[in-house]
């Protein structure tokens, strides 16, 4: 019965799957299967044999998602070098680089941008940055804006990235992203990274939205504002009280408004304006 599989296994691999398999594992063929737990040299073995590295499953996942997915970065190379497509794209939309993201592999994620992954997929889709945020990823959340990330990539279920990391308190990749000039008043339904920060109600998180001109008064479409989604007394509560009844510094207002003006990428151009030191540092949150 063993000797008898063993041919039947290789075909299955070479023709791809059987669309009587749909969401069913039996629909990841050995090579997906070799990259998924990172076996190198069978993964070796079945390319020697010829066996296509662009198979895919019936939700369109490949040998490079797989790979990516659990950031066997050996299994990554055999596969690019074999000819697996760098940007291919599953149902759901998800790029290699989307899943090596989630999963914060530096090393496939610059491996893939050195091979030529997209770093900003078409408008309305999960990026790169927002799997990176959702996952807490502030260190490849970092290298994707480095390389170009597109900080407002909108998202029809998710937002914005500064949304996702947000919603899923990863203060770190919000840190980032604002940092970077991410628009912290970007509205999702009208709903902005603040609705999610009182919905989690996390008052740190509150805190450094303002100060990074986060809008305490911006209302979403059931027309309630941040503090609404609070527990009346709760610190959060109060934290916003503070901030509605507080009106902000001239020198405060004078950051934000330049920030605003330079957009996207503003530490950059700050950093090569001719002031002083302390300003820049001022303007650039350090």
């Amino acid at each position: 019965m063993e000797t008898e599989a063993v041919p039947i296994i290789a075909s299955v691999a070479l023709r791809g799957p059987l669309i009587g398999d749909i969401g069913n594992w039996h629909s990841r063929t050995p090579v997906h299967d070799a990259s998924r737990h990172g076996n190198t040299s069978q993964l070796r073995e079945l390319i020697d044999s010829g066996v296509c590295v662009n198979l895919v499953t019936v939700d369109s996942i490949t040998p490079l998602h797989e790979a990516c997915l659990h950031g066997h970065i050996q299994c990554v190379k055999l596969l690019l070098a074999a000819g697996a497509q760098v940007d291919a794209r599953n149902i759901d939309g998800s790029t290699p680089l989307c899943d090596a993201s989630a999963a914060g592999s530096l090393e496939c994620v610059k491996f893939l941008l050195d091979n030529g992954a997209k770093v900003n997929p078409p408008l309305f889709t999960a990026s790169p940055l927002h799997e990176a945020c959702m996952s807490g990823k502030s260190e490849c959340v970092k290298l994707l804006i480095e390389v170009g990330a597109n900080l407002e990539a909108h998202d029809c279920h998710f937002g914005t990235p500064l949304h996702v990391a947000c919603a899923r308190e990863h203060l770190d990749c919000a840190k980032a992203l604002l940092h970077a000039g991410a628009n912290v008043n970007a509205a999702k339904l009208h709903e902005t990274a603040l609705h999610h920060a009182a919905k989690v109600k996390n008052t740190e998180l509150v805190k450094m939205l303002v100060e990074f001109g986060g809008n305490v008064y911006a209302r979403d479409n059931r027309g309630k504002k941040p503090t609404d989604y609070t527990w009346p007394n709760s610190p959060t509560a109060k934290c916003f009280e503070y901030y509605e009844k507080t009106p902000r510094s001239l020198y405060q207002l004078c950051r934000l408004n330049l920030r605003k003006t330079l957009g996207q990428r503003a530490v950059e151009k700050i950093l090569k304006l001719n002031i002083p030191t302390r300003l820049k540092q001022y303007l650039t949150y350090n």
